[in-house]
Order: structure tokens, then C-alpha cells, then sequence
């Protein structure tokens, strides 16, 4: 596919064709309802020619995945440890809003990844991500521990994130449908997101009279 001076012009073009071709098909069909043929079709070229880039549809399929997950992670590893804590936090939920809004044929892929049992990244569910967020989780937990932010299981509150972010990606039809054109989804969304976190991690301050007997 390529000679000892690396990859010509016209393959690099062609092979990028194909995978933005995958991604669209992918994204909308699933890994099973992909074939081929429809991604030549919205690659525009043959089907031979783009076995000659990728020998199968899993090939294509795997090397969207690869490139992914550390898209994917971004947001949390740009969490700061020595930073002011509920700012950190809300910055990473406004990074996974962004994320979400910007690559939602990425969300829905992974998202049908996830749903037919990972085969294709467990692995790597298991080690890099795995790694990243427990290791973030205690950070988050520091911060709680020492009364800067309000106690809670920080695993399940990335979870929620996730959730609630990758939501307006996954299921973007319905959320449009219900909200209708006329409304800035994302604006309302990251408006929403960031006060409802903010009022999950702020420290309340308990009155006297609002202690139980």
C-alpha cells in the first residue's frame, strides 16, 4: 500500500475518505448493519479499491476504535489535581458537553461499541481507561475527604457525567425533536449540567434549625 517513501498523496487521501466514509456508516448503522459496500458507496470509490486500503470492514471498524479512546479521554486527564477543585470539575463537565456537541458520530460509535459487549475494546476498557479514571477517582475523593468538596462516590459521579453528557450525542434525534429548533440545546444543556453539578458538590451549610431532632 504504500512504497519505502511512506504513503503517496493520493493514498493518505483515500484512506482518510474511507474512514470518514466508516465513521458516518458506522455511526448510524451499527457494526452490523455496516457492509462494505455502503461505505465505498459514501466514500465514492469502488469497493475493490478500498479493500486495497483495508482488508475487511472490522479492519476500518478497529482502526476508528484505536484512535477513539484517547479522544475520548481527554477531557478527564485534563483535570487538574492542583486546581481549585469544583472549577476542575465543572471544566470536565463542560469538556464532555464539548466533546459530545462536536463528535456525536464518535459518541454513537462507542456507545455501540459498549452495547455489543466491547470485543473489540475490553482491553483497553479495562486498562488504559480503567487506570485514568481511578486514578482521577482519587483525586476527586481527596478533595472530598478534606471538605472541599460535598461526599459522594466519585466513580459513580463520572458516570454521570458521562450519562449526561454523551446523552445530547447519543440520542441527538429525540433531544431535537422534544426541544424543537428554535432552542440552543447545547447552551441550555452546558447551563443546566453546570448548576446541577455545582449544586451536587457544594459543601451546604446545615442552620441549627435545619438539623433533624
Amino acid at each position: 500500500m504504500a512504497n519505502d517513501e511512506g504513503p503517496t498523496r493520493i493514498q493518505v487521501k483515500n484512506r482518510g475518505l474511507i474512514l470518514e466514509a466508516g465513521l458516518d456508516v458506522f455511526s448510524t448503522d451499527g457494526f452490523r448493519g455496516a457492509t462494505l459496500d455502503g461505505i465505498a458507496k459514501a466514500a465514492g470509490l469502488s469497493k475493490p479499491n478500498v479493500l486495497y486500503y483495508f482488508g475487511s470492514k472490522e479492519a476500518i471498524y478497529r482502526a476508528l476504535l484505536d484512535t477513539l479512546l484517547d479522544t475520548w479521554l481527554d477531557p478527564l486527564r485534563a483535570l487538574d489535581p492542583e486546581g481549585e477543585p469544583l472549577e476542575e470539575f465543572l471544566g470536565y463537565v463542560r469538556r464532555k458537553l464539548v466533546l459530545a456537541r462536536d463528535f456525536p458520530r464518535e459518541s454513537r460509535l462507542f456507545a455501540g461499541e459498549i452495547l455489543r459487549g466491547a470485543p473489540l475494546m475490553a482491553d483497553a476498557l479495562a486498562g488504559d481507561l480503567r487506570q485514568l479514571v481511578d486514578a482521577r477517582c482519587e483525586v476527586i475523593r481527596a478533595w472530598m475527604t478534606s471538605g472541599r468538596l460535598a461526599p459522594s462516590d466519585p466513580h459513580h459521579l463520572v458516570f454521570s457525567v458521562w450519562a449526561l453528557t454523551q446523552h445530547y450525542a447519543d440520542f441527538e434525534v429525540q433531544v431535537a425533536a422534544v426541544l424543537g429548533p428554535e432552542r440552543d440545546r447545547w447552551a441550555e444543556a452546558e447551563a443546566h449540567l453546570v448548576e446541577h453539578f455545582r449544586r451536587v458538590l457544594v459543601m451546604r451549610r446545615v442552620s441549627h434549625n435545619d438539623r433533624s431532632p
